[in-house]
C-alpha cells in the first residue's frame, strides 16, 4: 500500500465514521411543521416515551455488568428480541409529541438504551444435514426445531401487528461501523417520525469492526449476514397476516440488502412464483447507497431486480464525501453520489424503463461528511416518513418533488413545502 492508499483509507475511516448517529432524536421533520406531530393517530400501544423496538441480530453476544448488549463478532446464530428506548430522561408521551411536532427545540432530547430483552435464539448455521443418494437432506430433528422456533418468531410479529393495528413491518439494514446501538437509535428516529407506522424490527450485522482495516473487515461480515437476512425476510413475508414490508437500508447496508433480495428473486422465480407478491416488499429505501454503480445496473436492469420490488427509492447527495472516499477505495462509481447529468445517453435510456424506481437528490445537506442526511435532514426524513406512512409516488401532491429528468428528482431545499 503507497503512501496515497493511505491517505485515502485513513480518510475512509475517519469519514465513514459518521455512519454512526448521533444519540438524540433527529430535527422534526417539516412535514409535521403546521400541525404537530399526530398523537392522536398513534396507536395505543406505542403511546410511550419508552417504547419497544423490535431486532434480529447475528451479531456475538457481549455481557457488560449484567448488561445484554451485541458486539461486532460475528455469530452462527441469529437472535431476535426487543429493545427498549427511552426518548428523553424526563419525557411523558405528550411532552415528547409536543417536542417532535417543534422544528426549534429549547434542548435536545437524548436516545437511550434501557435494555435488551433477548426472545428467541434461533439454531446455528448451517443447519446439520446428511448426505443420503448424492443429496444433502436436514436432519429431522434439526428441521422440527427450525418450524418451532420460526413459528414463535412470526406469533411475536402478528400480535404486535395486530395491537399496532397495521399488518406492516419497518425493517432498518444500517451501514458501515454502525455499533447495535447506533441501528437502534436511527431505527428509532425513521420509526417515531413516520407515526410509529407497523412494527420496527432492526436488522443489526456484525458492523463496526474499528481498526485500521475496519471498512475491510466489515465488507466481509456484510457477505456473512446475507444468509441470515434472507432467513429473516423469508419467515417475515411468510407470516399470512402481512401485507407489507417498508425496508430502509444505509449505506453498506445497502449492498447486504440487495444481495440478499437478489437471490430470494431468484429463488423465487426458479419456482416459478411472482417475487413481488411473495416477498411483500412494498417500499425498499437505498439511503446513500455505497453501491458500484455497474453492479446495480446488473441487479437492476439485466436480472429485473426492480420489477420484483413495489417501490424503489435511491437518495443521492453530490457531496457525500464519505462515499467519494469509498469511490476511490473501491474505483466504481458510487450509486449514492449519482446524477442524471453524469449518466451517457445509454445509461438514461436503460434506467427510464425502470419504473418503480426513483431517485431523489438531496439538497441543503449539512454535516462532516454529507453521509447520514437519511435522518438528520428535515426534507429527506420527511420524505422516508411519507413514503411508509402513505406510500406516495414521488411528484403526488404529498411528496411534490421536482423532476429533473426521468425517474430523477430534486428535493427542494424548503420541501415539501
Amino acid at each position: 500500500m503507497n503512501r496515497l492508499q493511505r491517505f485515502f483509507l485513513l480518510v475512509a475511516l475517519l469519514g465513514l465514521a459518521a455512519c454512526s448517529p448521533a444519540r438524540v432524536l433527529a430535527p422534526t421533520p417539516n412535514i409535521f411543521a403546521n400541525d404537530g406531530y399526530p398523537l392522536s393517530e398513534i396507536p395505543a400501544v406505542y403511546q410511550t416515551a419508552q417504547p419497544k423496538i423490535f431486532y434480529i441480530t447475528d451479531r456475538g453476544k457481549t455481557n457488560e455488568d449484567g448488561f445484554l448488549s451485541y458486539g461486532s463478532e460475528r455469530s452462527s446464530s441469529m437472535a431476535f428480541g426487543a429493545s427498549t428506548v427511552a426518548f428523553g430522561e424526563d419525557q411523558n408521551w405528550q411532552s415528547l409529541g409536543t417536542a417532535s411536532g417543534m422544528l426549534d427545540r429549547s434542548e435536545k432530547i437524548k436516545l437511550n438504551l434501557v435494555k435488551n430483552e433477548e426472545i428467541l435464539r434461533f439454531d446455528k448455521t448451517p443447519t446439520p444435514f446428511k448426505i443420503v443418494n448424492g443429496k444433502p437432506v436436514l436432519v429431522p430433528e434439526a428441521v422440527k426445531s427450525y418450524n418451532r422456533k420460526r413459528a414463535e418468531f412470526q406469533g411475536q410479529i402478528r400480535e404486535q401487528m395486530r395491537l399496532s393495528g397495521k399488518n406492516e413491518v419497518v425493517v432498518f439494514v444500517p451501514g458501515f461501523n454502525n455499533s447495535f446501538e447506533d441501528g437502534l437509535y436511527a431505527l428509532a428516529d425513521i420509526w417515531h417520525f413516520s407515526g410509529r407506522h407497523g412494527v420496527p424490527i432492526l436488522y443489526s450485522w456484525p458492523a463496526g469492526a474499528g481498526g485500521l482495516f475496519g471498512y475491510l473487515r466489515d465488507r466481509e461480515s456484510g457477505e456473512f449476514t446475507v444468509f441470515h437476512l434472507k432467513e429473516f425476510l423469508s419467515q417475515l413475508s411468510q407470516i399470512p397476516e402481512l401485507r407489507k414490508i417498508h425496508i430502509v437500508a444505509h449505506s453498506r447496508g445497502t449492498d447486504v440488502t440487495t444481495t440478499a433480495l437478489r437471490e430470494m428473486i431468484i429463488a423465487e422465480r426458479s419456482q416459478g412464483k411472482n417475487p413481488n407478491e411473495v416477498l411483500k416488499i412494498a417500499n425498499l429505501i437505498l439511503a446513500a447507497p455505497d453501491l458500484d454503480f455497474s453492479i446495480v445496473r446488473q441487479r437492476l436492469i439485466a436480472e429485473g431486480f426492480g420489477a420484483s420490488i413495489g417501490k424503489i427509492t435511491v437518495y443521492i447527495n453530490r457531496g457525500d464525501s464519505a462515499l467519494g472516499v469509498s469511490q476511490r477505495l473501491a474505483t466504481g462509481r458510487r450509486l449514492g453520489t449519482l446524477t442524471a447529468d453524469r449518466l451517457k445517453p445509454a445509461e438514461k435510456e436503460i434506467f427510464s424503463e425502470v419504473k418503480t424506481v426513483s431517485f431523489v437528490n438531496v439538497e441543503g445537506v449539512k454535516g462532516l461528511t454529507g453521509h447520514s442526511y437519511y435522518r438528520t435532514n428535515r426534507n429527506a426524513l420527511s420524505d422516508i416518513a411519507t413514503i411508509i406512512r402513505e406510500n406516495a409516488p414521488p411528484g403526488s401532491p404529498s411528496r411534490p418533488l421536482v423532476r429533473v429528468e426521468g425517474n430523477f428528482w430534486n428535493m427542494p431545499k424548503e420541501y415539501p413545502f
